[in-house]
């Protein structure tokens, strides 16, 4: 199907767009009543992702009330361990909880490899029917987590500031980390390949708690895995986003995706250098920022625009919106790029 608004692909593929493609990390949810009347008629938050019909409607939630250039499927990144044999809880005001983990060799004998048809065909549908009811209007976004994040979470078992328990494993037992990496990891493409098959015009590979780990182990338990991913998709634009990763900006530039997502930490013309000029970069306004005055909305994403320049940029927050957020201000935010980036061409 020809896409009415195909600006993100472009962008993607470094191709010129007549203005600069604009979408926010956790658009689907949290901040719009819309999509918190959905949740509160639910269980849960595992519930709707687990409702292809419900997880689709909030997914594209954002297209209708917020004007964004790309819906993102609603789902979430723990749903890989869960398909390998190791389930989650989402404990409200709290977030994920495992109550079984992985620390050692026998708790490895528990888990598969996902089947995505079988263990995930809940997001494949949800896809599907976000593609059919998008009718070509936007891309869809799919995404998985980044195998060392999903490790974080499957041994660790929760959040956590230090996830000390993680990275003591890395030292205690590289290899029951690499091999439950090297698991994770072929689940994971498996998963992102079929999210295509089922619709997804472009993929996200999320590495949340990349910064906490050192360049050195970066480069060992996580840039590796994300690698091999990236060199396995090869059907659509591979857009990598590791929060934190400050000093894997330059080797994450080399990986064979198309997009580098910055967070708002990061200096966009040190990134530039750093990633080089093949690549697109998105990001990175401070979510904070949205906490200001329509004019500072308005003044922090102009700089931001002025900083990226016209080209081989897609305009997104640092990291995702967060649920305090006021929607007019996102509003604001979404409307100041499109409009301030066509006087940069």
């Amino acid at each position: 199907m020809q896409l009415q608004n195909d600006l993100l692909l472009r962008a993607a593929r470094g191709e010129k767009t007549e203005r600069t493609p604009v979408w926010l990390m956790r658009q689907a949810g949290r901040i719009l009543p819309e999509y918190r009347a959905v949740r509160n008629s639910l269980s849960g938050f595992i519930e709707l992702v687990q409702t292809p019909e419900l997880a689709a409607e909030v997914t594209i939630q954002p297209v209708d009330l917020l004007g964004v250039d790309a819906a993102i499927i609603f789902s979430d990144i723990l749903v890989i361990p869960e398909a390998m044999g190791l389930p989650y809880e989402m404990v409200e005001k709290k977030g994920p909880f495992f109550p079984d983990t992985i620390r050692s060799e026998k708790d490895m004998k528990g888990l598969r490899q996902a089947d995505p048809e079988s263990d995930l065909g809940y997001v494949l549908e949800a896809i599907r029917i976000t593609k059919r009811e998008l009718n070509g209007r936007v891309p869809l976004i799919g995404f998985a987590g980044a195998p060392w994040t999903i490790f974080a979470y499957m041994t660790e078992g929760s959040g956590s500031k230090t996830f000390s328990v993680a990275r003591g494993l890395l030292y205690r037992n590289p290899a029951l980390a690499h091999a439950l990496l090297e698991k994770i990891t072929d689940s994971t493409i498996a998963y992102l390949k079929a999210q295509i098959a089922a619709g997804a015009d472009i993929v996200q590979v999320f590495d949340s708690w990349a910064g906490i780990l050192s360049p050195d182990q970066y480069e060992a338990f996580s840039l590796k895995y994300i690698d091999k991913i990236c060199r396995a998709i090869t059907e659509v634009p591979v857009t990598v986003f590791a929060k934190g990763a400050y000093f894997a900006r330059k080797a994450i530039g080399k990986l064979d995706c198309r997009t580098v997502g910055l967070d708002w930490n990061m200096d966009i013309q040190e990134s530039r250098e750093l990633v080089g000029k093949e690549k697109t970069l998105q990001g990175n306004l401070d979510p904070c920022a949205l906490y200001g005055s329509y004019d500072q909305v308005r003044e922090a994403t102009k700089k931001m625009l002025d900083a990226f320049g016209p080209y081989r940029h897609i305009a997104n927050l640092g990291h995702g919106v967060y649920p305090d957020t006021d929607p007019d201000k996102v509003r604001c935010f979404i409307d100041t790029v499109k409009e301030y980036s066509t006087t940069l061409r």
